[in-house]
């Protein structure tokens, strides 16, 4: 500072500023920092030469205030007093005297929606984080639907639960829900479990439920399907295969569907989000050996033909240590010169994760262990 102002008294405070490298702002405000007294005072705006005098301003207030004009709209008024061969001001001018009084408001109910959190889950291992949802499969004739209840676990994308009923109830989700939590040994205070804002999630009994077992619920803000993108994700890969049919013959028929599909989608479907090792591999925990034989097989195939492989032994794409419903945003600061901070955007995400298993072996419930549990 002391360096510019011996500039500037023979060069002027542009030419200071732009050889020392410093914005003119900066010197005005640290000199008005250092002396209060050189701040400007700041004079009152000047009326346009065309503005209405304060009579005239008060006129129109009082034509739009009388019982006549009170519940109409500027632009009537201003139409109405016309015909009858009056001409006071424009409508807009009328605005910006209703505007200047506080008059101006939206006349109506307006709805006024709660501010809903943002839901940040992470989870680190199998069977701390579980999302569940419901989807509609068509039925034999139109207008005719089955539904499909469906709990996953994100971090290994296993299908922990999964049932097929005729109707959508907070009875069913109820011992759905229950009975799985019982098959993957579910302690208080273990899982978190969430899902959208249907009317079986938000139900009562399931909430009651939930606390009896210790188990956290979360709920997706409205209309907002990113907030529960291991379900949808999962129901598209199940709808997108090729042996889905348009429609379902009957509830038996879809239940055998979902007997075929989901072993398949546990245990034989390579996922690129682990890696392409199967679900049922990552939420039981064979993952490390699975990798080591992989591994082993890229070694060998490198030292028979090395050459191919330009980069070296080829290595095994990383498993995700956290799986993310909406990671969060963190800032940290960055030491880029001596005396300097630059603050960086450190995005967090993860690459997502859901996981299903299915229980209840009766005609209306599915259940589909693992065979190491058996």
């Amino acid at each position: 500072m002391d360096a510019v102002e011996a500039v500037v008294p023979g060069v002027g405070a542009a030419p200071a500023c732009r050889a020392l490298g410093l914005p003119r702002a900066s010197l005005y405000r640290m000199r008005r920092t250092l002396d209060p007294d050189l701040e400007a005072p700041r004079l009152p705006r000047p009326a346009p030469p065309r503005a209405l005098a304060p009579d005239e301003r008060a006129a129109v207030l009082d034509t739009l205030h009388c019982e006549r004009f009170m519940d109409h709209a500027p632009a009537q008024v201003h139409a109405t007093l016309l015909d009858e061969g009056t001409y006071l001001c424009s409508p807009r001018t009328m605005y910006r005297i209703l505007d200047s009084a506080q008059e101006v408001k939206e006349r109506r109910d307006q709805v006024r929606r709660p501010h809903y959190a943002k839901p940040e889950l992470l989870a680190t291992r199998p069977n701390e984080v579980w999302s569940w949802d419901i989807t509609k499969l068509m039925g034999p004739a139109k207008w005719t639907y089955f539904y499909l209840y469906v709990i996953l676990d994100i971090f290994s994308r296993y299908v922990v639960g999964w049932m097929v009923a005729p109707y959508e109830s907070a009875a069913l989700a109820e011992g759905l829900i229950s009975e799985t939590c019982d098959k993957q040994r579910i302690v208080k205070g273990q899982l978190t479990l969430h899902a959208d804002r249907g009317s079986s999630m938000k139900s009562k009994p399931v909430a009651l439920l939930l606390a009896d077992l210790g188990v956290v619920k979360t709920h997706s803000r409205p209309q907002v399907s990113n907030d529960n993108p291991f379900s949808e994700s999962q129901f598209k890969t199940m709808k997108y295969r090729p042996g889905f049919p348009e429609r379902f013959g009957s509830i038996q028929d879809a239940r055998t569907f979902g007997h075929v599909f989901f072993p398949w989608y546990n245990d034989a479907h390579h996922h690129s989000a682990l890696g392409f090792l199967t679900p049922a591999v990552v939420h039981y925990g064979l993952a490390d050996g699975v990798r080591e034989k992989r591994q082993q097989v890229l070694a060998a195939a490198f030292a028979a033909h090395p050459e191919r492989f330009v980069k070296g032994t080829p290595q095994l794409t990383d498993l995700p240590q956290a799986v993310w419903i909406n990671p969060p945003e963190r800032k940290t600061t960055h030491q880029d010169a001596p005396g300097s901070t630059q603050t960086l955007e450190v995005d967090l995400r993860v690459d997502p994760i859901c996981r299903t298993h299915s229980p209840w072996a009766d005609s209306s419930i599915t259940s589909a262990l693992h065979p190491a549990q058996h």
